[in-house]
């Protein structure tokens, strides 16, 4: 009896795994997708965690391209290449990025490939693990919004104030100076005067109540998020709504408004604040730009982005006036005013609806030569999507 009580310990303890036996093993892993590539990169095995993970069954899959399960943009990045070719010369190749499901939908996942090797050493394909950390990226992300959001809302709150304190409190100052020497000196001044200053309250007003508008929003887009509304536009069409309405203004001066947009142009984005955007710039040009002068708007295609160029021949500006055009301080505020150039909460407006429509925006001028202002917006709606630094994920 003891002889065959030690004979089953030593055919246990001499079991040899079977390849049946490793696939099982691979089968129970739900929370990851395993599979296989040969030589050509053609996907040949398939785990179920793969079949959970990304909606493809095992004959759907087979035989496939590996490059499917990457974002277009990783595609025409060339990720899936470079992933390999990182396997072969560091011996694995790890990234976190976004993959592709069968549904269109996409997942967030730390990722590792390494060569599949025979008994001699010889290549017989690559093997690809991914673990999905979707909820885990969302939650990352999350964090990060609201950290950013905080630090927004204290840089805003601060540009605020000074725009309160320096271009509308100081305006209104001189404003209640003008009524009241109207007030007390009315039957002493000549009627000349009277117009004068009558005059002088009226512009003051209009520019006081542009300000107010300027503020209120920008205080709507940055926090009434229900008012946005994104959408595939045609830009040359709210291009030309900008020329019609500034058509006029830029005429008195004899500037020439024109643009070398292709008609079939589009991004995509909120139409009102796309429409402020474009006035805005073109509005703040007209102002710049000597009589006689041109603002020309181009638009070119890139990474899936739509650069918008508004160059002027204007009078430019210096280095230390574009390090803070976006960013309103206090002293520039004020200067501002008193040069009668306005405290650009236009372009801070401008700034704001750009970022929440997934874009950005940034100058390049020379003095005396004229300025030329970017921005950017998505060309479609953007997909759900992260930086593919490549780094690997050391917690997953």
């Amino acid at each position: 009896m003891q002889n065959e009580q030690n004979n089953s310990k030593m055919l246990r303890s001499s079991y040899i795994p079977t390849a049946e036996f490793y696939s099982q093993i691979i089968d129970s892993l739900q929370d990851y997708s395993i599979f296989t590539l040969n030589n050509d990169l053609l996907i040949n095995s398939w785990s179920s965690g793969s079949v959970k993970i990304f909606g493809y069954e095992t004959d759907e899959i087979i035989g496939r391209p590996f490059d499917m399960i990457f974002t277009e943009e990783d595609i025409k990045n060339g990720i899936p290449g470079r992933e390999i070719a990182a396997a072969l010369k560091e011996g694995r190749a790890t990234d976190n990025r976004w993959h592709v499901c069968k549904d269109k939908s996409t997942f967030y996942a730390y990722g590792l490939v390494f060569p599949f090797t025979g008994i001699d050493g010889e290549l017989l394909g690559y093997v690809k693990i991914l673990r999905d950390l979707t909820e885990r990226k969302r939650s990352e992300d999350a964090i990060r919004k609201y950290v950013k959001d905080l630090e927004e809302l204290n840089a805003h709150k601060e540009s605020v104030l000074a725009i309160l304190s320096h271009d509308l409190r100081s305006p209104l100052t001189g404003i209640v100076s003008i009524v009241n020497y109207l007030q007390s000196h009315y039957d002493t001044l000549e009627p000349a005067e009277i117009k004068e200053m009558i005059g002088l309250l009226c512009k003051a007003s209009a520019d006081e109540l542009n300000m107010l508008d300027y503020l209120v929003e920008w205080a709507r887009i940055k926090y009434a998020s229900e008012a946005f509304t994104p959408v595939k536009i045609e830009l040359v069409s709210y291009i030309r709504r900008v020329f019609d309405t500034l058509n006029e203004t830029a005429a008195i001066n004899t500037i020439n408004l024109h643009h070398e947009v292709e008609e079939n142009t589009s991004v995509f984005a909120d139409g009102k604040m796309l429409l402020s955007i474009i006035q805005n710039i073109v509005s703040n040009a007209i102002k710049h730009t000597q009589p006689g002068g041109n603002i020309t708007i181009s638009a070119k295609s890139k990474d899936d982005k739509i650069i918008v160029q508004v160059k002027d021949t204007g009078s430019g500006m210096s280095e230390e006036i574009q390090k803070t055009l976006f960013t309103p301080q206090i002293h520039a505020l004020s200067n501002a005013r008193k040069e009668g150039k306005g405290a650009g909460i236009g372009l801070l407006l401008v700034k704001g609806f750009l970022e929440k429509n997934g874009g950005e925006i940034w100058v390049e001028s020379v003095e005396g030569m004229g300025s030329t202002f970017y921005f950017t917006l998505p060309a479609n709606k953007p997909l759900e999507q992260a930086d593919s630094t490549g780094e690997t994920d050391q917690n997953a």
